[in-house]
């Protein structure tokens, strides 16, 4: 399971990191062969990075939702059911040793 964990955080971070050295790289290259203007090529970037940050977002979603099949298909629970059930046992062992 926590291979399957790395692959999806190693995803979005990647899908992160490309994206942004990608975006340079492909509008100077459309600066240069369409002579495009400055507003023009920030328009560009603009743009692209919107497209980049709505993708991450999915991506994002998309890892959680396979995490959560996951932990469920194991069994396992959340860090805030484990904390809600800590919790309880120390209230009931409070209880028991009064």
């Amino acid at each position: 399971m926590l291979e399957l964990l790395e692959k999806v955080v190693m995803t979005t971070i990647g899908v992160a990191a490309i994206t942004q050295k990608k975006t340079e790289e492909l509008v100077a290259e459309m600066k240069e062969r369409y002579k495009l203007s400055e507003d023009e090529g920030k328009h560009l970037v603009d743009r692209i990075q919107a497209i980049a940050n709505e993708n991450r977002e999915k991506v994002r979603e998309m890892a959680e939702v396979e995490v959560q099949k996951v932990t469920d298909r194991l069994g396992l629970v959340s860090r805030e059911e484990f904390d809600r059930l800590a919790k309880r046992v120390l209230e009931l062992e409070s209880r028991c040793n009064r």
